[in-house]
C-alpha cells in the first residue's frame, strides 16, 4: 500500500478509535477519554502497520509485546483490540467498566485477549515492559541458531507524564539503559497534563535528558505526524545497543473543540454536547454511537492478510528449527509448559543439622537450576546475603545474555515489576530477592502479580527480629501479616532446611492462573478464594540457623493438602501449639518440656497459612490437627493479625511492636520468643 494511501487509512482508523473511546466512556459515565483522543494516531499506526501480531492467535510466542503503562486510558487499547480483530466485540466495548465485562476500568491480564499485563498503577507497566524485553533477549540467546531465528520481537510501551514521575519507572529505565535493551521502544505521551492541571505544577524536569543519562536513545516526533513517527520507530529499531524513548508531542483530548489540552478531559466523560462537537470535528457522524466505518473494516481485513502470512512464516520457521534442533525443541517445550519438567533431585539434610533457611534455599536453588535451565533470578544487590546466586550460571549483562544470575541493583520496586514482566512474557521461571523488611518497597508489584495470578517468586530473607544488630529498621514485624492479607499470594515460611526445599518445590509447581470468575455469593467466594496451583509465592527465610527435626512420613502431602502437619503428635492432646518458621523449634522444645511435666501437648507446623486457612474453611482439616477439646496456642515472631480467628490473642506469643538492636539471641530473650516463653505462655505465666 502506498504511503499516502496507508496514512489515509490509518487516520480513518484513528478516528474510529476516538469515536469508540469517547462513546464507551460516555455510556459508562466513567473513564478517561483524554489519552485515547490524544494518542489514536499512534495506536492506529502501531496496531495496523508496526506490531508483529496476529489477533487470531494472540498467544503467538514471537509476537511483539505492547503495554499500555498509562492504563487509565483503557478504552484506547480496547478500541484497538476490537478493531484489529481480537476477541472483543462491540457489545464488550459498550459494557465498558461494567461488572463482569471484558472491558474493566483498567486493562487486566488473563481477562481480555491482547492485554499483556494488568496496568493502572502508573509506571508499573513500563517496568513490566522492561522485563518482557529482558525475557526476549534471554530466550533469543538460548534458542536462536545460526540458521534459524525463532525469537525476534520488540516490546513497545506507552507511558505518560504520571508513569515517568513514578519512582518505579526510574528504577526500571535505569536498569534497561544499563542492560542496553535495543528492542525496547517506549513512547512518552508528553501532553503536559495531569489530574490537577498542567505538569508545571510539580514536574519541570527534562525527562529526555534524564533518560539520555540512563543510556537511552532519545527521539522526538509530533503525535500527529505519521511519517515522523514511522521514521522514529525505524531509528529506534536501527539502534540495537540502547532502548529508545520516543517523545511524542501530543494534546490530551485531541479533537475535542472545548476540552482539548485541558485537565478536564483527563478523567471524565466529554458529555453529550461535546461528543457531538468532537465527532463533527473528527468527521464522524454525531448521531451514531459506536459506529465503525466500512472503510476501517476493509483496511483491517487487508492488513490481517499480512498478519496471517507473517504468523505462518514463523510457524514454518519454527517447524524447521524444531526438526534441526530436537534437544532445543525439548527444552523449549519444557520452558513453555508444553512438556512436563524433569524431576528435581532436592538436597537432603540429616536430622540435627543446623542451617539457616536462607542457606537451605540457596542449596535448593542449585538443585532446581540444575534440572530447570529456564530458571533464572537475582537480588536487589543482596545475593550474598539472600543466597540466590546460581552457581556457574553466569551473569546476565549486555554482553552475556545467557547468564542466569540477574543483578537488579538497589531497585526493589523495579525488580518486582521486572520479574513480573519476565514471567508474563512466558518461557522462563523467575525469582527476585531482598530482605523481607523491604517487601514494603515491592508491595505494589507483589499485589499486581497476585491480581494477575502469575507465578512470580519473591525470596525474602532475614524474616524477623533475628536480624539482630541491624535493629528495628531491618527487623520485620508486621510484614507476615501484611503479605498474608493479600489475595492469591502464598507466603511460605519454612521451619527448617527440609521444609525450605519443599517450599521451593511448591513454588516452582505453580502456573499462570485463570482470571477470577464471578461467584454466586460471598460464602462461595470465601471457600474458593485460594488456588494453591497458581499465583505468586513469597518465601520467608531466616538469617539464623535452625535445626532439622524428625517429621512424619506423610508431612509433604499434608503440607500440600492442608498447609500444615503434626511436627509432634501426642495421643489425646489437650493442648496444641501452632508455629511457623524459626519459632517451630522453640515450640517443639517447649512441648517436650511440658509433656515431661505431665501435660499432653502437640505441635502443628504451618508452612502455608493460606492452604491451612482454606482447608479449615472447607472443613477438610484432619481432626487430629486441632482436637475440639484442646486449647490452642500459637507462636510466631510477627504480629497477631495473621492469627486472628485461629487462636485468641492472649494465647499468642509474638511481636506487636518494632524491634531492638542487639544480638539475635538476646533480642529473642527480650521478647520472650524462645522455648521458655512458649512454656510460660501455655502455663499462664506470660
Amino acid at each position: 500500500m502506498a504511503t499516502n494511501s496507508l496514512h489515509a487509512s490509518v487516520r480513518t482508523l484513528a478516528s474510529a478509535i476516538r469515536g469508540l473511546s469517547i462513546d464507551g466512556v460516555q455510556k459508562a459515565n466513567s473513564g478517561h477519554p483524554g489519552l485515547p483522543l490524544g494518542l489514536a494516531d499512534l495506536g492506529a499506526l502501531l496496531f495496523s502497520n508496526v506490531l508483529k501480531h496476529n489477533p487470531a492467535t494472540p498467544s503467538w510466542p514471537d509476537r511483539d509485546r505492547f503495554v499500555l503503562s498509562a492504563g487509565h486510558g483503557s478504552m484506547f487499547i480496547y478500541s484497538l483490540l476490537h478493531l484489529s480483530g481480537y476477541k472483543l466485540s462491540l457489545d464488550d466495548l459498550k459494557a465498558f467498566r461494567q461488572l463482569g465485562s471484558l472491558t474493566p476500568g483498567h486493562p487486566e491480564f488473563g481477562l481480555t485477549d491482547g492485554v499483556e499485563t494488568t496496568t493502572g498503577p502508573l509506571g508499573a507497566g513500563f517496568a513490566n515492559a522492561v522485563g518482557m524485553a529482558m525475557a526476549e533477549t534471554i530466550l533469543a540467546a538460548r534458542f536462536n541458531t545460526a540458521d534459524h531465528t525463532i525469537v525476534d520481537h520488540y516490546t513497545y510501551t506507552i507511558a505518560g507524564d504520571g508513569c515517568l514521575m513514578e519512582g518505579v519507572s526510574a528504577e526500571a529505565a535505569s536498569f534497561a539503559g544499563h542492560q542496553g535493551f535495543g528492542k525496547l521502544i517506549a513512547f512518552y505521551d508528553s501532553n503536559r497534563i495531569t489530574i490537577e492541571g498542567e505538569t508545571g505544577l510539580a514536574f519541570t524536569e527534562d525527562v529526555a535528558l534524564r533518560f539520555e543519562a540512563y543510556g537511552w536513545q532519545i527521539l522526538r516526533a509530533s503525535g500527529y505526524d505519521l511519517g515522523a513517527i514511522e521514521a522514529q520507530i525505524a531509528a529506534a529499531k536501527a539502534e540495537t545497543g540502547k532502548p529508545s524513548l520516543i517523545v511524542l508531542d501530543t494534546i490530551i483530548g485531541y479533537g475535542s473543540p472545548n476540552k482539548a489540552g485541558s485537565h478536564e478531559v483527563h478523567g471524565a466523560p466529554l458529555g453529550a454536547d461535546e461528543i457531538k462537537a468532537t465527532k463533527l470535528a473528527l468527521g464522524l457522524n454525531p448521531e451514531l454511537d459506536f459506529d465503525v466505518a466500512p472503510a476501517v473494516q476493509s483496511f483491517i481485513a487487508e492488513q490481517a492478510k499480512g498478519w496471517k502470512k507473517s504468523y505462518q512464516a514463523w510457524q514454518d520457521l519454527f517447524a524447521a528449527w524444531s526438526k534441526a534442533n530436537p534437544a532445543l525443541k525439548d527444552s523449549w517445550d519444557i520452558a513453555h509448559g508444553i512438556k512436563a519438567a524433569p524431576a528435581i533431585t532436592w538436597p537432603t539434610w540429616a536430622v540435627g543439622t543446623k542451617l539457616a533457611t536462607r542457606s537451605a534455599s540457596g542449596q535448593s536453588i542449585q538443585s532446581a537450576a540444575a534440572a530447570l535451565p529456564h530458571l533464572i533470578g537475582g537480588s536487589a544487590d543482596l545475593a550474598p546475603s539472600n543466597n540466590t546466586d546460581i552457581k556457574n550460571g553466569g551473569h546476565f549483562q549486555k554482553d552475556s545474555r545467557s547468564g542466569r544470575n540477574l543483578h537488579f541493583g538497589v531497585r526493589e520496586h523495579g525488580m518486582g515489576n521486572i520479574v513480573n514482566g519476565i514471567v508474563l512474557h512466558q518461557g522462563l521461571k523467575c525469582y527476585g530477592a531482598t530482605f523481607m523488611v523491604f517487601a514494603d518497597y515491592m508491595r505494589p508489584a507483589i499485589r499486581l502479580a497476585a491480581i494477575m495470578k502469575i507465578p512470580s517468586i519473591f525470596v525474602f530473607t532475614h524474616d524477623s527480629f533475628w536480624v539482630g544488630e541491624d535493629g528495628p529498621t531491618h527487623q520485620p514485624v508486621e510484614h507476615l501479616a501484611s503479605l498474608r492479607s493479600m489475595s492469591n499470594l502464598e507466603v511460605l515460611r519454612p521451619a527448617d532446611a527440609e521444609e525450605t526445599a519443599y517450599a521451593w518445590e511448591l513454588a516452582l509447581a505453580k502456573g499462570i492462573g485463570t482470571h477470577h470468575a464471578a461467584h454466586a455469593n460471598q460464602r462461595e467466594r470465601a471457600l474458593t478464594s485460594f488456588d494453591p496451583t497458581t499465583g505468586p509465592v513469597v518465601l520467608a527465610l531466616t538469617r539464623q540457623n535452625l535445626t532439622v527435626f524428625v517429621k512424619p512420613a506423610d508431612w509433604k502431602e499434608s503440607v500440600k493438602n492442608f498447609g500444615a502437619y503434626l511436627a509432634l503428635a501426642t495421643t489425646n492432646a489437650d493442648t496444641v501449639i501452632l508455629a511457623t518458621g524459626s519459632e517451630l523449634g522453640a515450640a517443639l522444645t517447649a512441648a517436650e518440656k511440658l509433656n515431661s511435666e505431665g501435660k499432653k501437648v502437640q505441635v502443628l507446623s504451618i508452612p502455608s497459612m493460606e492452604r491451612f486457612r482454606a482447608a479449615r474453611r472447607a472443613k477438610k482439616l484432619p481432626g487430629a490437627f486441632l482436637p475440639t477439646s484442646a486449647k490452642l496456642y500459637a507462636v510466631e515472631a510477627g504480629h497477631y493479625f495473621s492469627w486472628a480467628g485461629l487462636v485468641e490473642e492472649e494465647n499468642f506469643l509474638g511481636v506487636s511492636r518494632f524491634g531492638e538492636s542487639g544480638p539475635g539471641e538476646k533480642v529473642a530473650a527480650h521478647f520472650c520468643i524462645d522455648a521458655q516463653g512458649v512454656a510460660d505462655l501455655v502455663n499462664g505465666k506470660l
